[in-house]
């Protein structure tokens, strides 16, 4: 399957959402530290990220960290990217990366990722952009398209 990597997120309800994404789709989601929120036992019930039965997480120290430990091929989702996310061709083990919901990814983040596999949502002009858990779920099930719904029923 693949990953799902998030830097830095900040809301709860969106993680929430990325933990149901990655329950239902099989990819394995991955937060980078720092968090704006907490994972002790009641924040998490208290946020609804009630996630140990549901999908595998994975919370790294940092970004390098999480570069080192995911071997596979690393795309960027962010705005502005001329290349669109059906453009890529995706395969077992690519981790998919987004950004903070307020700041998107930093410069010194993108710039580690190959110009390449720098990814963008379409959208209409003018507006901002998708919610971090939608833009997420667009790109997840691009990519598990791609590779035939693998694991589904």
């Amino acid at each position: 399957m693949f990953h799902v990597v998030v830097f830095e997120p900040e809301i709860p309800p969106n993680t929430g959402n990325l933990i149901r994404l990655a329950a239902n789709t099989g990819c394995q989601l991955h937060l980078i530290k720092p968090l704006g929120f907490s994972l002790d036992r009641k924040s998490v019930r208290r946020a609804g990220l009630d996630y140990d039965e549901l999908a595998t997480v994975h919370v790294h120290e940092n970004f390098a960290v999480a570069r080192s430990l995911l071997r596979g091929r690393w795309f960027a989702i962010e705005t502005g990217s001329a290349r669109r996310h059906v453009d890529a061709r995706f395969q077992a083990g690519d981790v998919l990366l987004f950004g903070s919901e307020r700041r998107g990814l930093p410069a010194e983040v993108l710039a580690q990722i190959e110009p390449a596999y720098l990814l963008s949502l379409p959208m209409v002009p003018g507006n901002r952009s998708l919610n971090l858990s939608n833009a997420a779920a667009v790109a997840v099930y691009e990519a598990w398209r791609q590779l035939s719904f693998a694991g589904a029923n």
